[in-house]
Protein backbone atom coordinates (compact mmCIF):
# COMPACT_ATOMS: atom_id res chain seq x y z
CA UNK A 1 0.00 0.00 0.00
CA UNK A 2 1.23 3.49 -0.86
CA UNK A 3 2.42 5.71 2.14
CA UNK A 4 0.48 9.02 1.84
CA UNK A 5 2.61 12.16 1.92
CA UNK A 6 0.07 15.34 3.75
CA UNK A 7 0.80 18.39 2.50
CA UNK A 8 -1.06 22.40 4.13
CA UNK A 9 -4.50 20.64 3.05
CA UNK A 10 -6.21 19.37 5.87
CA UNK A 11 -7.40 15.68 5.02
CA UNK A 12 -6.18 12.65 5.58
CA UNK A 13 -6.79 9.30 3.45
CA UNK A 14 -9.26 6.58 3.99
CA UNK A 15 -8.10 4.75 7.22
CA UNK A 16 -8.59 1.34 5.23
CA UNK A 17 -5.39 2.62 3.71
CA UNK A 18 -3.85 2.19 6.24
CA UNK A 19 -0.52 -0.54 6.20
CA UNK A 20 -1.29 -3.51 8.30
CA UNK A 21 0.70 -1.99 11.49
CA UNK A 22 -1.60 1.26 11.51
CA UNK A 23 0.60 3.76 9.35
CA UNK A 24 -1.00 5.87 7.34
CA UNK A 25 0.63 9.26 6.38
CA UNK A 26 3.82 10.78 7.25
CA UNK A 27 4.13 15.01 7.24
CA UNK A 28 1.56 17.32 7.76
CA UNK A 29 1.75 19.65 11.06
CA UNK A 30 0.10 19.27 14.79
CA UNK A 31 -2.11 21.89 14.49
CA UNK A 32 -5.17 21.69 16.23
CA UNK A 33 -7.60 21.71 13.16
CA UNK A 34 -5.62 18.67 12.04
CA UNK A 35 -5.20 17.13 15.59
CA UNK A 36 -8.69 17.32 15.87
CA UNK A 37 -9.83 15.77 12.05
CA UNK A 38 -7.10 12.88 12.69
CA UNK A 39 -8.45 12.09 16.24
CA UNK A 40 -12.34 12.27 15.21
CA UNK A 41 -11.27 9.68 12.67
CA UNK A 42 -9.48 7.59 15.06
CA UNK A 43 -6.00 8.69 13.32
CA UNK A 44 -3.30 10.02 15.86
CA UNK A 45 0.46 11.29 15.06
CA UNK A 46 3.53 10.27 16.50
CA UNK A 47 7.04 10.71 15.84
CA UNK A 48 9.61 9.50 14.18
CA UNK A 49 13.37 11.06 14.02
CA UNK A 50 12.21 14.34 12.62
CA UNK A 51 8.91 13.10 10.77
CA UNK A 52 5.50 13.27 11.77
CA UNK A 53 4.05 9.46 11.12
CA UNK A 54 0.37 9.30 11.51
CA UNK A 55 -1.11 6.57 12.67
CA UNK A 56 -4.91 4.61 12.59
CA UNK A 57 -4.44 0.90 13.69
CA UNK A 58 -6.92 -1.87 13.56
CA UNK A 59 -7.83 -2.39 16.20
CA UNK A 60 -7.80 0.39 18.51
CA UNK A 61 -7.52 0.78 21.98
CA UNK A 62 -10.91 2.08 23.52
CA UNK A 63 -11.92 2.31 27.32
CA UNK A 64 -15.75 2.01 28.50
CA UNK A 65 -16.02 4.01 31.45
CA UNK A 66 -18.80 1.74 32.99
CA UNK A 67 -16.83 -1.52 32.39
CA UNK A 68 -13.16 0.45 33.75
CA UNK A 69 -11.89 -1.57 36.84
CA UNK A 70 -9.77 0.90 38.92
CA UNK A 71 -6.74 -0.11 40.76
CA UNK A 72 -6.53 1.36 44.73
CA UNK A 73 -3.43 3.41 43.07
CA UNK A 74 -5.71 4.53 40.46
CA UNK A 75 -8.34 5.47 42.55
CA UNK A 76 -5.27 7.84 44.62
CA UNK A 77 -4.25 8.91 41.71
CA UNK A 78 -7.90 10.37 40.12
CA UNK A 79 -8.77 11.57 43.57
CA UNK A 80 -5.61 13.78 43.43
CA UNK A 81 -6.99 15.28 39.92
CA UNK A 82 -4.03 14.90 38.57
CA UNK A 83 -6.10 13.92 34.89
CA UNK A 84 -8.75 15.35 33.34
CA UNK A 85 -11.20 13.12 31.62
CA UNK A 86 -13.30 13.88 29.10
Amino acid sequence: MPLFVLNDELVFPPVEQAEPDGLLAIGGDLSMERLLLGYRQGIFPWYEGQYILWWCPDPRFVLFPGELKESKSMRQLLRRDAFELS
